[in-house]
């Protein structure tokens, strides 16, 4: 296989530019993962488990290897290397192999001449299985049998935690957690599980090389982690594994764990021909991780005057029947659970455990949606208690550089809260539109439900922030090789995954910048030519691919200088400032920081809800948000706008159905995802404060507008219903019961 390197459009740092991959998307010639083929190819096809929980007694699979076209069926004895991966925490097999823990588990996989051959030899493989009694209670789960005995997430550094069931326990002690305020308010939340719904599904085509190797090209969101994962279970070095960037239909966290990949390239080895997989839209739905399901319960206490005395917080994940990225997902959601406010006393305490529920892992905000959803709702009853104002009670308590985090980080960089929060505010509502209009424009939309009678209108407002970069001592890196021409053109290499974001327009402006030329090309994402560029997630890859193509150019620059004027070849390996776990007993630093940087983001939100059939649209939204320095202000703008619109949908109809560990809604006929009638208008002030230890001054911009717009939106809704609604999504029947 091989792919044409991609000439974006001219433009340099600070200037829109319009990207070259939207017209082939718009217009469908985009060639995504479920595209590739190759000469000879075989379909490779997955058997899951039907069952949450269950011991596997026997595997009969002669009925399917009989069937003509078929090339291949591999169960778990026949993985050639280790048995089981792992994003963070090798804890999950590649097929089961004496039980499965979750519904969709993989338990089989087969390769055919064609799709349809290939899903017969699926149905003709026979399981027999002893069913076991599912854990899918949370608050139930450290008092049930161990999932798993072995517990492969204890001994890493965090706090130990004999109870059965639990990924990861952290307590963060601040200041006097005892000491009582004048005010208190306390509350309970929840939060569904929620899908990343990205409209391409998982695919990817791996092609044997002939010596033993295999290329892999995949929708993935990190290249060489896919390799490190990879290579041992196939038994392989990890040059003999090369990983190749595909198309991406979007990602938002549900990319980062693998899929298909193991399982294409071990079809494609055992029988010497390439092989693709494509999963349906039922199988995508079980066959990726989703955001952590919480229950959250918390205390603010204050002074008479609203400033905060002391926050009280316990929350709940479920991790799902695996590992993956739930360790550093409890950690933001522990560490951000106060949200962006000074507060001297705090007690925080997060816990995710092991179920036989769908996996959870990383989705865009990676814990801190869960938390700033319930902060943000005790922070508008404390205001209410209060008899204040309630974006007067956040601008009193808003957290400012000099400031310490309940983890005891001093805040030393940008962070410009409170004027986030004064410019959000500023922005002008839009006045209340007159009756009769479009039922587009009314609760309920084209279905005609309300015609405007009884429809009330509210206006909610929120603040929140997250991490930029990967924390706790993570050693996040970066790398970029520039190959400078002596005819004066430059070719950039850097395995950035580009998932739709927009990293590849970044990596040019970034280069054209510094070579000052515009004759640049940027090599396709491979493992093959360059070091490992960290994932495209935790809000990194803007800051971490521009600091490491910064340097690379002017290493390059450099050489040629030295060389006078010959070909260049130079890679450089970019760091941030270095970061340092925290105490395991007291969710304390051991350093000078447990986080590179924080972004914040404010948002306004006016909704009209029809309270007698519980019908509710969002008109308008207005957000501000610390972007450090825009690249690109197009780009940043469509992120936020993305962003908002995943927060919407968590508001007010994303929810996975679980019941006995199955996913019952695995469509988008039943998981309903917002459309663009359901998107407002969207009002956006970029607030530029560089970082000062960011390339140029970045942030991160993909995953505030996600944090704050659930929280701001069930924010409006309270407004317009007077319901306390604690939690997501707001089902119709929420308000409709609840208002009568």
């Amino acid at each position: 296989m091989s792919q044409a390197a991609d000439r974006l459009a001219l433009g340099r740092i600070g200037e829109s530019v319009r990207r070259e991959d939207a017209t082939p998307k718009v217009t469908g010639e985009f060639a995504y993962g479920s595209d590739l083929s190759a000469p000879g190819m075989l379909w490779g096809r997955t058997l899951r488990s039907p069952h949450a929980h269950a011991r596997i007694v026997a595997v009969d699979v002669a009925a399917a290897v009989a069937l003509p076209g078929v090339h291949a069926v591999l169960l778990h004895g026949d993985v050639p290397g280790a048995k089981a991966y792992g994003l963070e925490f090798p804890d999950q097999p590649v097929l089961a192999g004496d039980r499965v823990r979750y519904y969709g588990e993989p338990v089989a996989i087969v390769a055919a001449d064609g799709p349809e051959r290939a899903r017969r030899a699926v149905a003709a493989i026979r399981v027999e299985y002893e069913l076991l009694e599912p854990v899918v209670d949370p608050a139930r789960a450290t008092e049930q049998p161990p999932l798993h005995p072995d517990r492969p997430t204890m001994r890493h550094g965090y706090r130990e935690d004999p109870r059965p069931n639990v990924i990861r326990h952290l307590v963060i002690r601040h200041g006097d957690p005892d000491v009582v305020g004048d005010v208190s308010v306390t509350g309970v939340y929840e939060l569904a599980g929620q899908d990343q719904a990205f409209l391409g599904p998982e695919s990817g085509l791996a092609v044997p090389d002939g010596e033993g190797g295999v290329d892999v090209y995949v929708a993935t969101q990190w290249l060489h982690v896919d390799r490190a994962q990879v290579a041992p279970c196939l038994g392989l070095e990890p040059e003999q594994v090369r990983i190749h960037l595909a198309g991406v239909g979007g990602a938002f966290g549900g990319r980062e764990d693998l899929s298909m990949q193991i399982h294409a390239a071990m079809l494609a080895l055992y029988t010497g021909r390439p092989v693709r997989m494509v999963y349906d839209r039922e199988e995508s739905f079980v066959g990726h991780v989703h955001r952590h399901p919480a229950r959250l319960e918390y205390e603010h206490r204050a002074t008479r005057e609203g400033k905060l005395v002391c926050v009280r917080a316990r929350i709940v994940l479920d991790g799902g029947a695996y590992a993956s990225s739930s360790t550093a997902v409890i950690a933001n959601s522990t560490a951000f659970a106060v949200g962006p406010y000074r507060v001297d006393n705090a007690l925080l305490d997060g816990t995710v455990v092991y179920t036989n529920n769908p996996p959870s892992g990383a989705m865009r905000g990676f814990g801190a949606p869960q938390v700033c959803f319930a902060a943000e709702a005790q922070m508008d009853r404390l205001a209410a208690a209060l008899g204040i104002d309630p974006v007067e009670l956040r601008l009193l308590n808003a957290l400012a550089p000099g400031d310490r985090l309940p983890t005891g980080q001093l805040l030393t960089g940008s962070l410009p809260t409170a004027e986030v929060i004064r410019r959000a505010a500023a922005l002008p509502v839009p006045a209340p539109e007159p009756l009769p209009r479009d039922p587009l424009r009314l609760p309920g939309g084209a279905g005609n439900t309300t015609h405007g009678d009884g429809i009330r209108r509210g206006v909610g407002f929120a603040v929140g922030f997250k991490n930029i970069c990967f924390s706790e001592g993570f050693d996040d890196s970066c790398a970029a090789r520039v190959v400078l021409r002596a005819d004066g053109r430059a070719e950039i290499h850097c395995a950035a995954a580009d998932v739709g974001q927009g990293s590849a327009s970044v990596i040019l402006q970034v280069a054209r910048t510094e070579l000052g030329t515009d004759d640049v090309v940027l090599a396709p994402a491979t493992t093959a030519s360059v070091g490992s560029a960290g994932s495209t997630s935790a809000s990194r890859m803007t800051w971490m691919a521009a600091g490491a193509v910064r340097d690379a150019c002017r290493e390059a620059l450099a050489e040629r200088e030295r060389t006078g004027g010959a070909d260049v070849d130079v890679e450089h390996v970019f760091r941030h400032p270095q970061t340092l776990p925290l105490d395991p007993e007291t969710g304390q630093v051991t350093g000078a920081r447990a986080h590179v940087a924080l972004a914040v983001a404010a948002m306004r939100v006016v909704v009209e809800v029809d309270v007698d059939l519980g019908l509710a649209r969002v008109v308008w939204v207005g957000v501000a948000q610390d972007v450090g320095k825009a690249i690109n202000p197009r780009s940043v703008e469509g992120q936020i706008e993305g962003g908002i619109a995943q927060g919407l949908g968590h508001a007010l109809m994303e929810e996975l159905v679980v019941r006995d560990g199955r996913i019952l809604n695995a469509s988008f006929t039943d998981y309903l995802i917002p459309t663009a009638l359901d998107m407002p208008p969207v009002t956006i002030d970029l607030v530029e404060e560089p970082e000062p230890d960011a390339p140029y001054g970045v942030k991160g911009v993909g995953e505030p507008p996600t944090v704050v717009s659930t929280a701001a939106v069930t924010s409006a809704l309270r407004d317009a219903t007077g319901l306390l609604l604690a939690r997501v999504p707001v089902r119709p029947e929420d308000v409709a019961l609840g208002s009568r």
